[in-house]
């Protein structure tokens, strides 16, 4: 299973030279299976770079949402794919109480926000709601629950052969600045990333920068590295970066999170990087 990063940034597209080294683009990475089942996490603005380096290769592409956050779907309307009639797009998403996937999608696919709307497009779409229980897409093995993020928010865990990723990308593992309860039941998370091979996880804040905005969803180094502990897992890929924050930051939120857990692997998610799990 590969691993490729092709938006890393949150909240909001940050592009320029002090954000070169990790990226400017939001949200979208691509696992691909070893027989060739290709799987989107998000949908940010670096998914249309991955539309162009897929080209003709494949011929069906899931795209999993982790939530309908601009900064997590900005980028569907110019994945290259949505506009090939010979390909299979399936979109899984987040249930919700009061709107189906297709109907929020739609207010993304229709003017004023985009000029071609969702029922128009080329390609054989079909929509699904994120699997809670595994589920195989080709040869990987899917599952998701709910996480604590403001809307409906899931998290992802996939699977091949033994080796395993959980993807949250937008996550503050337990309500409150406290700090993670000793029940792994009440921690966010938890059994989407229960000792995974890699897990990529919400590092937006450093501490000082999360007390002013605990309840919004997300997390500093310090949830980060206590996730990562309790759930046991092999290395870490910090995501969704503030855009505020420019490469040289990130290299000090990342050391910081490494000092946090020791033992365990932890890198700086960086746009155009492949890791074999």
């Amino acid at each position: 299973m590969k691993v490729t990063f092709w938006g890393t940034r949150g909240s909001i597209a940050s592009a320029g030279p002090a954000t070169a080294r990790y990226g400017g683009n939001t949200a979208s990475v691509q696992v691909m299976g070893r027989d060739g089942t290709c799987v989107v996490l998000d949908a940010g603005t670096g998914i249309r770079s991955l539309g162009y380096a897929l080209e003709d290769a494949v011929d069906r592409i899931d795209i999993l949402l982790s939530h309908l956050h601009m900064d997590h779907i900005q980028g569907l309307g110019f994945f290259g794919p949505l506009f090939a009639p010979k390909v299979e797009v399936h979109i899984w998403g987040p249930p919700s109480a009061t709107l189906d996937l297709r109907a929020r999608l739609t207010r993304y696919f229709s003017p004023p926000l985009f000029p071609v709307q969702l029922r128009d497009l080329p390609s054989r779409v079909e929509l699904h709601n994120a699997p809670d229980v595994p589920t195989a897409i080709g040869g990987l093995l899917v599952t998701s629950a709910t996480v604590i993020h403001p809307g409906p928010t899931v998290g992802y865990r996939i699977e091949e052969d033994g080796a395993s990723v959980a993807y949250l990308p937008d996550h503050e593992p337990a309500l409150g600045p406290i700090g993670l309860p000793d029940d792994p039941a009440w921690i966010s998370g938890f059994e989407l990333a229960s000792e995974v091979s890699l897990l990529v996880h919400d590092a937006q804040y450093f501490p000082d920068e999360r007390a002013t905005r605990v309840g919004w969803g997300h997390s500093s180094t310090v949830e980060v590295a206590a996730f990562a502990r309790r759930a046991r897992v092999g290395r870490v890929a910090c995501f969704h970066h503030d855009p505020a924050h420019d490469d040289a930051t990130i290299d000090r939120l990342v050391t910081e999170v490494g000092e946090a857990a020791p033992g365990i692997t932890v890198i700086g998610a960086r746009e155009g990087e492949t890791l074999e799990i």
